[in-house]
Formats: C-alpha cells, structure tokens, sequence
C-alpha cells in the first residue's frame, strides 16, 4: 500500500473560483502532484512525495497575496469581510444620496465626495487589489482584475475631472464617486452573501464532526469511573455507557448487553441489538440498556473520522463537467478586458458617444461579468450531493464518480450478499448413494468450515447445533470450484458447485454437491432470504430506465428464478470471477455500467466497473475501494437513493452552468450597449454568485423523484 497521503492547507483570502485556479497553477509549477484547491472550502490539498518541504509550499501561496492559517476557528462576532462591508456601506449610502439632493447640497461638493469615497476605494484596492495582483502573477486573471480596474477607472476619471472642471457647471458631468464606491460595496455584499451560501454547502461535514462524542467515562483500574475527553482515550481503555449516551470511538462490547442507534452513520432507522462481542461505532447512541466497551479505534481511526475524511476528499474531486466551466473561467477575465476596451473605443471614437458615457459603459461590462458564477456552478452542487448522501448513510468517493453513476445505463448485481443476506439454511438434502444423514452432515460441517464463501459460513452455522467435526485432512480450496479432503481411511471427498464433474451433475439443480472418491453421494438445496425493499429497488430502477443485471455464479434455475421474482431484466448464471469480469467489460463496451456487490468477493467486478457500489458493514468503511459505499447492507433501498443523488446532482450542475453561461452571454452585450449603469452591474453581478449556490443549496431538501 502506498505510504503517500494527502498534506491539507486552509488558505484565506479566495474571492472567487479563478483564484483557486491560481494557486493550484502556481502549485503544479512548483511540482506539487494531485493538486486539489477548493475556493468553497478554503482548502488546498496536494501530495505529501514532494521535496518542498511545507513551509516553502506555504510562502509561495502568501505571495500570491493569499494567506495561509490554522483550521478556520469559530466565527465570533463580526468577519473581516462583513467589517469591510459594514464600514464601506455607511460612507456610500451619503455618497449615494447625493444625486437625489439639490444641487447646492453639501453631498454634491466634489470634495465631500472625494472623501467618502476614499475610505471605500481604499478597501476595495487592499481587498480586490491585493488577490488581483495575485491572480495576474500566476496567468489566471480573476475576477477581482475586473472590480479593481472598473472602481479605479472610476475613481481616477472622477479625480481628474475634479481637478480640470473644479468649482465649474460641468464638473458634475465628471464626478462617478458613487459609482465607484457603490460598485465596491455591492461585490463586497456579494461576496459576503456568496460565503454566507458556500457554507450551507458544507454542513453535512459539520454535522458529521458534531456527533463525534467530546468526552467519555472511563473504567479506571481499581473499578472507579472517572470522565475523560475524546483525546485521552487509547486503545485497551474500557469505557462505560449508560442509556441515552453517545459512544465515543469504536470498540467492542465487554459487559452488558444495549439498543443501539446507528443511523446517523449507516442510514439504518431501526435500532440494533448489540451484545457482548458486538462492535459498537463511535457518534452512535446507545438508546437502551448499559455496557461497557474495549476501545479498538480512536482518534483519527475510528469510522466516523474515516467517514469525514471521505466526504472532505470527496467534494474536492471534480467531475468532467467542471472541466469546461474551468477552462472557460481561465480564458474569461481577458476577454472580459478586451471586450470593455472595445466597448470603450467603438462607442466614443466610433458612434461619437461622450467620453463619460463610454467610460460608464466600458465599466458596466467590466463589473457585470462574473466568472465566479461559472466556478461555482459544479463544486456547490457537488458538496451538497456528496453530504446529502452521507447522512443517509451512503458514502460517494467524488464529483466525479456523482456523474459516472447519474449517466450509467446498465446496473449490475450480484446475488449473494446483495441481493440476498446471504444467511443460508438447508432446505433439503438428496442422496444419490447410501449415506447417514447425521454423517453427510459432519462431512459437510468438518470441509465447508475451512471456506471463507458466505453460503459456506452460512451452513456451518445452520449446521452448529447438531454436527461434529471428523478427523480430515488435506482440508483445500479449489478457486471457483470448492473444497477437497481426506478422512483416515483415506477416502476423498469433494464439496462445492456443480462444476466438480458436470458429467454427473449434468442438469441437477442443487446448491451444493457432494462426492466420495469421485461419485456423487448427495445434493444439498439450500434457501437464501432476501435482502429488505429488494423487489420495490428493482423495479424503481427500471422506471429510471436503467437496465437491471443479475450476474451470478450461482445455477441458471436459481438466478432465473430470482430474477423473476424481482423484476430484473437480465440474467447471466454460473459465472467464475474472471467470467464477470470479461461480462463487465462486454457491458461498458456497450454502455456505462454501475456495480452493485459486497465488495469483498466480487471486487475486482465492482473495480472493473464505471462505478462500484459496496454494500458493507459501516465497521468495514475503511477497507473497500468501491466508488460507492453504502453503509446499511440491509437494505437495498440505499442503491436507487444513491442514483437519485447522483442524477439530480448533475441535473443542478447543469442548470448552473446553464445560468452562467446565459446570464454573461446577455449580461455583457447590454452592458456594452450602454442599457446599465455600472452601480446596476455591480449589483446584478453580486447576486449572480447567489443564484448559482441557492440552486445547490436547494438540493438539500428537494424531493428526489
């Protein structure tokens, strides 16, 4: 296993999407690998094989006028950017009024104006100014180039004109103080009410971390109790919980039997029976009884730290689709600036139109535009997807593996273990030569306890109670096939599939098969229940038009009759692993293919698929490498909610992309065409940002259908 991990910086000081796009440039050239900058959560990601060591990784963000800091604490009070807004707001407000007053009005004295306006465009140069210069060092212009150099054509132009017309009849024609403060004020409203949405995006990440019990009592040597904090507990620590407490890292049961509540992980609503032996997950709550647990994960190693550092990894992966809105945000601000600059030229020089007016115009376009809305449009949808699905207990590995699942076409499952419980009974057993019954039974508890096959597990157990073990030896697994071994009189048997000798079990129908010295001595039928909403999940899936798969190894007869009984439209039985594995491959040739398996015994299945679902054991979270992983292998359920947030992610990804696209390409033309004032521009830019996130905050709570 690779000893590579992921080195997690916070940054502060990102205004829009384009700057994250700078720094993760500035980074690739420094030669950092798998570079992720999310401006929706301030963080930086990048590979730890680098020989840079961290601290010159850290300057080399300052300098692009960034800041590098601790984990962001608490906001308390007021933020720095709600300060900026704040003060900004009340000397534009007089500046602002002063076209609605009498023209003898202190408010319209050019000097007056100079002076509320400086405050505000001294902000704004330190706020914009300072990530524009930046952005302009790394090659990927932002969004603040195009604020700073609309406010401070403004405010120089009103300078200048203040100082050839002062104290004359014209000098108002000259004077866009309002103009250039308001401009300010409202990108800072923007950006404030953009960070104010951005965080709603996270929240599933911050419940998460809320559930993560703070302290814990502790069973001390001499018996006593005394309480802990989370930090303190080791493995080997014996903790005691009582009724309504919340467990505080994983272990397993000592002493005491409990009803515990596990769905704030698996997405399971019904409470579980533990007892001593059972594993407990640390953040679930024990709803009834008391016990006591040896701690076995702590720290950063329990589930739920492993599920909070899935979800964190998960919604800084990008999908396909955000490709586009990237590489037209790298091109956008220059074009932007090219296209104001004609505006400026054709409409004075061209259609004669004054140079006040055209100045107002070439401004307008230069603060209507918002690349930030298209940089916004896919990491949004993508972290309120990906959290969405993880409170529910279901686990998505990144933007990426949101589309491949919302764009599959076929849907792929396996049967033991997916379909079914794969907890196994014996319904009937069928000699074909003389045999006790009691005997046929040990034969097959003493070979089948040395398989690791769930249908294997399952009939030792069933079996438990009334066999004993012989004396076998040579006890092998035979790969597709199943087990062999000798007793002291030297006879061999063999236990497993059809496929021992097909010419004797030609046709027959049983699960298991049992031969001594290579003739068929009996036939064992065996029933497997199903899994819990497995026919209402199937028939769901139709209705989205997908087209449901059975792949199994078990008999033809079982598969077909399972299928039918759930509604699936495709069968294909008695496949060896590398037989599915060939089948999978058929199946992408022909469309995307989702997998659906128990990620142990199918895996290299659910690798080989577009995407790979894993029903697993929420205590199992961290051993799987399917792009999905669903927590509560109960109940197949979780399967089509899954693509339901994976469909309508996308659908909300395009929707944003729709609206930045549409709302720049009209936007800009009717500013060009002189049909906005700059002050409306900012404005409507300003909230071009919270329209796109709305959108994604929306997919919260909408009804998925």
């Amino acid at each position: 296993m690779s000893d590579i991990k992921n080195i997690t910086l916070n940054v502060e000081g990102m205004t829009c999407a384009n700057c994250a796009l700078g720094i993760k440039k500035q980074l690739v050239k420094k030669g950092l690998e798998n570079v992720n900058v999310s401006f929706s959560t301030g963080e930086v990601t990048y590979d730890s094989n680098t020989k840079l060591n961290t601290q010159e990784i850290i300057d080399s963000i300052n300098q692009l006028g960034y800041k590098v800091i601790d984990a962001p604490k608490e906001q308390k009070g007021l933020s720095a950017i709600e300060k900026k807004f704040y003060i900004s707001l009340i000397f534009t407000i007089p500046l602002f009024l002063h076209m609605f007053m009498p023209h003898d009005n202190i408010l319209n004295n050019s000097w007056v104006q100079l002076a509320l306006c400086t405050p505000v465009f001294l902000i704004g140069l330190f706020h914009f100014g300072k990530s524009a210069i930046g952005s302009l060092k790394t090659g990927v212009p932002n969004m603040d180039v195009l604020i700073t150099i609309g406010s401070t054509a403004a405010f120089v132009y009103s300078i200048v004109g203040m100082y050839l017309y002062y104290d004359t009849h014209e000098a108002h024609n000259y004077l866009f103080f309002e103009t250039a403060a308001t401009i300010i004020t409202l990108v800072l409203l923007g950006n404030l009410l953009e960070h104010r949405s951005v965080n709603q995006t996270t929240t599933a990440i911050k419940e998460l971390s809320q559930i993560q019990q703070s302290e814990a009592k502790k069973i001390m040597p001499d018996g006593s109790t005394t309480v802990v904090g989370y930090d303190e507990i080791n493995v080997g620590d014996i903790i005691q919980v009582n009724s309504g407490d919340r467990i505080a890292v994983d272990g397993e049961i000592s002493k005491g039997n409990a009803t515990i509540d596990e769905s704030m992980i698996s997405g399971e609503s019904t409470p579980v029976e533990k007892e001593v032996g059972s594993k407990v997950i640390g953040g679930t709550v024990l709803m009834d009884g008391t016990m006591q647990f040896r701690a076995e994960k702590v720290g950063g190693e329990t589930v739920l730290s492993k599920i909070i550092e899935m979800v964190k990894n998960a919604q800084q992966d990008q999908p396909n689709i955000q490709r586009l809105g990237d590489k037209i945000s790298a091109i956008f601000v220059p074009i932007v600036l090219v296209i104001a600059f004609l505006t400026f030229l054709i409409a004075h020089f061209g259609f004669d139109i004054s140079m006040q007016q055209a100045l107002m115009q070439s401004i307008a376009v230069l603060v209507i535009s918002c690349p930030c809305a298209m940089g916004l449009a896919t990491p949004t949808a993508v972290m309120v997807g990906i959290g969405r699905a993880a409170k529910k207990g279901i686990l998505i590995k990144g933007g990426s593996t949101l589309e491949l699942f919302a764009n599959a076409k076929n849907i792929v499952f396996d049967k033991t273990g997916t379909l079914t419980t794969g907890k196994f009974m014996i319904k009937r057993t069928k000699l074909y030569a003389p045999i006790e019954e009691q005997e046929l039974k040990n034969i097959l508890f003493t070979i089948e306890q040395h398989s690791s096959h769930p249908i294997a597990q399952s009939v030792v157990d069933y079996l438990k109670p009334d066999a004993t073990t012989l004396d076998f030896s040579n006890i092998k697994e035979i790969k597709g096939i199943g087990l062999e071994a000798t007793d002291k009189e030297n006879n061999h048997y063999q236990v497993g599939s059809y496929r021992i000798d097909e010419t004797q079990t030609n046709e027959m129908q049983h699960a298991i098969f049992i031969f001594k010295n290579k003739a068929l001595i009996a036939g064992v039928d065996i029933e497997d229940e199903l899994k819990q909403n497995v026919p209402e999940t199937i028939s769901l899936l139709n209705q989205q038009g997908l087209n449901t798969i059975l792949l199994s190894g078990d008999v033809q007869q079982k598969c077909e009759e399972l299928a039918t009984k759930v509604n699936i439209k495709t069968v294909y039985s008695q496949q060896l692993p590398e037989q599915k594995l060939t089948k999978i491959d058929e199946l992408e040739e022909i469309a995307p293919t989702a997998m659906v398996g128990d990620g142990i015994n199918d895996a290299p299945a659910l690798t080989k698929a577009s995407v790979g679902i894993s029903m697993s054991k929420a205590t199992q979270v961290a051993v799987h490498s399917a792009q999905i992983v669903l927590l509560n292998d109960k109940d197949l359920s979780q399967v089509y909610e899954a693509y339901l947030i994976s469909k309508h992610t996308l659908i909300t990804i395009k929707q944003n992309l729709f609206w930045a696209f549409f709302y720049n390409v009209l936007a800009i033309p009717v500013a060009a065409l002189g049909f906005l004032n700059p002050m409306v521009a900012a404005l409507a830019m300003a909230f071009s940002d919270v329209i796109v996130v709305g959108n994604s905050i929306r997919l919260k709570t909408k009804k998925l259908k």
